[in-house]
């Protein structure tokens, strides 16, 4: 543990820790609604679709966080135009422009001879990059996140479960939708730092889905699922730091594998207490 006496060592993990855990949070926000609605390929969609916006900022030298939020959103409009002109269902609009938008980054990177160190950080992250600067910028894409989640609280709930009552009761499903996309949009901008906009998804699904065996509630959802995060981000630097391995596919790793254990301690708890309850009934004392 020689690297936590030296100070530059830990300046660096600090902000690793720092911004992961807001990352953390944006996604246990924006997870629990990816969840909920499973759109789950639209997050995947917009995490490759990002690729080509990322590869030409670098390349231009503009700022990479613009440049993945002019792709990303450039997707999010071109799956509903391609959806409304073409007449084509949802996952056929997001799967041509996936496919489309992935093909015109790789087309990109492989035009550049020397892309190859900033290729590896754009599909798998770089965690321990993130500058105090980009610490800030998460943090105020957290408050935007959750602005935008609490004001459109109401309407996401009704449109989630009936769309019908939420236009009934003038909610606005369609700018709740429009919403949502926008969210997924700056989880996944937020992301791809930490941990690459492979194994961004990850990050967006894994702590909702575990802290969805737990909770009833959607802001209790969002809450755990943020701490869920933040510890996978903790462990997977933890894993990367000593095993050698990349630190985002540590913390993506680590966010799946919990999501599983998760899964099944809750199975493990329902099935104890299916075999309690008939013992309780009959009057025979359950065994500790």
């Amino acid at each position: 543990m020689t690297w936590l006496l030296d100070p530059l060592s830990l300046d660096f993990v600090l902000r690793a820790l720092i911004g992961g855990a807001l990352v953390a949070a944006i996604c246990g926000v924006v997870g629990t609604w990816v969840v909920i609605r499973g759109m789950a390929f639209l997050g995947e969609a917009l995490a490759h679709g990002m690729l080509p916006g990322v590869a030409l900022a670098t390349l231009l030298g503009a700022p990479v966080l613009l440049g993945a939020a002019v792709s990303a959103a450039a997707m999010s409009f071109g799956i509903g135009a391609v959806q409304r002109r073409a007449k084509l269902s949802y996952d056929t609009s997001i799967g041509m422009l996936f496919v489309g938008m992935l093909a015109l980054g790789v087309i990109v990177i492989s035009h550049s001879a020397s892309f190859a160190t900033d290729a590896t950080a754009i599909l798998f992250g770089d965690i321990l990059a993130i500058s105090t600067a980009d610490v800030v910028q998460l943090a105020v894409a957290l408050l935007v996140t959750l602005a935008v989640a609490a004001l459109c609280h109401r309407a996401l709930v009704a449109e989630a479960f009936d769309p019908r009552v939420a236009s009934v009761l003038r909610l606005r499903p369609r700018l709740a939708r429009v919403a949502l996309v926008g969210l997924v949009t700056i989880a996944v901008v937020a992301s791809y730092q930490a941990v690459g906009s492979l194994l961004v998804v990850g990050l967006l699904l894994a702590p909702a889905v575990a802290a969805g065996h737990w909770t009833r509630r959607i802001p209790a959802t969002m809450a755990l699922a943020a701490i869920i995060g933040a510890a996978a981000v903790l462990v997977g630097l933890l894993v990367s730091w000593h095993a050698g391995t990349a630190a985002g596919a540590s913390i993506a790793a680590v966010a799946i594998l919990g999501a599983g254990v998760s899964g099944a301690l809750r199975a493990a708890l329902a099935a104890v207490r299916r075999r309690s309850t008939p013992l309780r009934d009959a009057g025979v004392p359950a065994v500790a």
